[in-house]
């Protein structure tokens, strides 16, 4: 399986900085959990600490998948793919929940109780990589077992309608008369769409702290400000808005992808000539304290479930990457991915270095 480039490119400082930026996510407004209970999600559920079978007979039991944060947002679309995509394959009950706020680390905080339980997975990506670092969270990717990257996703910048801004340089310009007169709704607060902002507000040679940024605990949420036309502009993952898109509800102005995505009928920022590249990944970690057997068990299935015609249907339709990695190439960029993300939200003073 190809997996797409994910180290940056060494003739521009821009690009060197790119390919970790998806990593970044700050504080949000905690979010009210809604983990099922042992007795409503067969047995296994957050807190319980079950120990699943062999690795070999994986799944012994029923398996649920956290996804940490509001309905509606990438991780959430992520989990219930895996759901549809994985359940009939291991031929067993596959079940999502949501626990969101502050960038998925009340999630983790909670998936972590399931020491040894390898019936628990949870969808996490960049945002919660990043979020860890700037939430000075106590509970860190360094408790968790990491299974595989799946995907990643581009970035659209978007415009409601109502807007006055029809293109990409119509943004640039307003950003360059007045940053911080732009309204720019998105995700989590220092997450991936507020780092792409703010790369944006730095390549036409404005302040990125200075970016009026409105931030959301999920893409759910940041959807409906965008689509009720109260600011100006928006950013989001392509899967979470290409339907609003296709339907003329919001307007795409560029694309953060190195090429142009078919179905979105808008230029890359690089075309626009803004030197910007930026994906947000996705992957899967089971529980601390899982068997070696387990371990590979699962990330076996997950490997066999990402190869499947069923997966690839998903990506193609989603317009997601296929981005797989597994094993330890996946803990090695999962480890770089915090390393450098620490400096990447440093430089563009989302934290104090």
């Amino acid at each position: 399986m190809t997996v797409p480039r994910t180290t940056p490119r060494t003739t521009a400082p821009t690009r060197r900085r790119l390919a970790v930026l998806a990593a970044a996510g700050v504080l949000v407004a905690s979010a009210s959990a809604c983990a099922p209970t042992s007795d409503d999600a067969g047995g296994g559920g957050a807190g319980g600490g079950a120990t699943s079978g062999g690795g070999a007979g994986w799944p012994s039991g029923d398996v649920q998948i956290m996804a940490p944060a509001d309905p509606g947002g990438g991780w959430d679309q992520t989990s219930r793919a895996i759901q549809d995509v994985l359940a009939p394959q291991i031929d067993a009950s596959v079940e999502v929940y949501n626990v969101g706020g502050a960038g998925g680390t009340v999630g983790i905080a909670q998936f972590v109780q399931n020491e040894g339980d390898a019936q628990q997975l949870m969808t996490m990506g960049s945002i919660m990589v990043g979020a860890i670092e700037t939430n000075s969270s106590p509970v860190t990717l360094d408790e968790v077992t990491p299974l595989v990257r799946l995907l990643g996703e581009y970035e659209v910048i978007v415009a409601p309608t109502s807007s006055p801004l029809k293109t990409i340089d119509d943004l640039v310009a307003a950003m360059q008369a007045d940053v911080g007169s732009v309204a720019i709704a998105g995700g989590s607060a220092g997450g991936v769409e507020q780092v792409l902002a703010g790369l944006v507000a730095q390549e036409v040679g404005a302040d990125p702290a200075q970016v009026n940024y409105i931030p959301h605990s999920g893409g759910g949420e940041a959807l409906a400000t965008i689509l009720s036309g109260s600011v100006p502009a928006g950013i989001s993952g392509i899967g979470e808005i290409q339907e609003q898109i296709e339907g003329g509800q919001v307007v795409a102005l560029a694309v953060s992808s190195p090429e142009r995505i078919e179905g979105i009928d808008a230029p890359t920022l690089m075309e626009a000539g803004l030197d910007v590249e930026l994906a947000n990944w996705r992957g899967m970690v089971a529980p601390p304290g899982i068997s070696a057997e387990d371990e590979q068990a699962v990330e076996d299935a997950l490997s066999e479930m990402a190869e499947s015609p069923e997966w690839q249907e998903v990506l193609e339709a989603r317009g997601w990457d296929d981005q797989f990695l597994a094993g330890e190439e996946f803990e090695t960029f999962l480890d770089e991915e915090q390393e450098r993300t620490r400096g990447v939200l440093q430089e563009l003073g989302l934290v104090e270095g």
